[in-house]
Parts: C-alpha cells; sequence; structure tokens
C-alpha cells in the first residue's frame, strides 16, 4: 500500500514547526514520518530541526536531484529530500513542511497528498513573528499581508487553527490524521 503525503501549509509564524516537533510521538505511533528540511538559512536562524545548507550546496543538491519537492520563497530556497519518495511506497504516510506557492507543484507530483493549511489570526500571527526577531517591522507587515492574499486562494485543503494552545492543536492534527489516513 502506498503511503499518503501530508503537506503542511501556512505563514511564516503560525507555528508549524512547533505542532510537528510537539506531534512528533503521537505521529510515528500513526506510522506517520516528519520529513527533515533543507533550508539556505544559518542553523541557528532556522527555528526548525532543518538542515542548514548554503546556497551552493543547495544548487548542488538540486542539480543531483536529491530533492522531491524544492522552491524559492522570501529570499530562501527550501527542498524535501527525495527519501521521501522510498518511505511513501513502503506504505508509510509523510508530513513536510511546505509552501502555500508551491502547492499546485506538489499536488501535480503528489495528486493523493492531504494539504493541512494551519491558520492563526493576524494578531497573533503579528505576536509570533514579532517575539522571534527575525524580521523587521516593515517585513512583518509583508508577511502578513502575504497571509491575507492567501486567505481566499487556495482550494482543496483541510484547514487547522493554531491561535489555541499547542496541546489543542496537536490533538487537532492526530484526529485529522486519524481521519484522512488508513491505519495500519
Amino acid at each position: 500500500m502506498q503511503g499518503r503525503l501530508i503537506y503542511l501549509i501556512g505563514p511564516s509564524g503560525a507555528g508549524k514547526d512547533s505542532l510537528l516537533d510537539a506531534a512528533r510521538p503521537a505521529l510515528a505511533e500513526r506510522h506517520v514520518r516528519v520529513a527533515r528540511r533543507v533550508i539556505t538559512r544559518s542553523a541557528e536562524a532556522t527555528g526548525e530541526a532543518a538542515q542548514p545548507v548554503t546556497p551552493s550546496e543547495f544548487e548542488r543538491l538540486e542539480a543531483q536531484h536529491a530533492f522531491a519537492l524544492s522552491w524559492r520563497a522570501n529570499g530562501l530556497a527550501y527542498g524535501i529530500p527525495a527519501q521521501i519518495d522510498e518511505w511513501l511506497a513502503a506504505g508509510e504516510h509523510v508530513l513536510v513542511n511546505g509552501s502555500r506557492g508551491y502547492l499546485p507543484q506538489a499536488r501535480e507530483r503528489y495528486p493523493n497528498l492531504l494539504a493541512v493549511l494551519l491558520s492563526v489570526e493576524q494578531d497573533v500571527l503579528r505576536q509570533r513573528l514579532q517575539a522571534r526577531g527575525r524580521e523587521t517591522d516593515e517585513q512583518i507587515d509583508s508577511r502578513l499581508a502575504r497571509n491575507a492574499l492567501f486567505a481566499g486562494e487556495l482550494d482543496d485543503y483541510i484547514s487547522l487553527d493554531n491561535s489555541t494552545p499547542l496541546e489543542e492543536s496537536v490533538g487537532r492534527l492526530l484526529a485529522l490524521i486519524d481521519e484522512h489516513l488508513p491505519t495500519y
């Protein structure tokens, strides 16, 4: 049985990494692997368990077809290792931290993917972005405006609100997975 790709998307600061970290043990019990992204950002600045690489290393890996999915956003390059194809073929489900802008290309490659949009109230999002200290106020305003644009552009996804305490969001993510993925 082929596994299913779970494509988690949402604005920067919505809490995707926190949600994945908190849910990781329960996801493993459900035979859901969490793929580690490769990002052209330093290890100190990733804010996630990503593999940092230089832009030239990323280009080399991409040329070697080391990524199942890759895209550029916000001045950075992101890649999902090609190993996910082996996991899916072995019947394991795979959860990736994806990009809203790259969703159509991801669906083209993985037509059966389950898109999950992690949303958060705008004022909560602003507070989270300010707290992490990676962007200027102008950059935060730009991210918030971009988030508002995406609100009406996406289709065929499941929304998961992460404005509440993290443990509630984890419970809702696990319930969503239990509902939409075959169990073993």
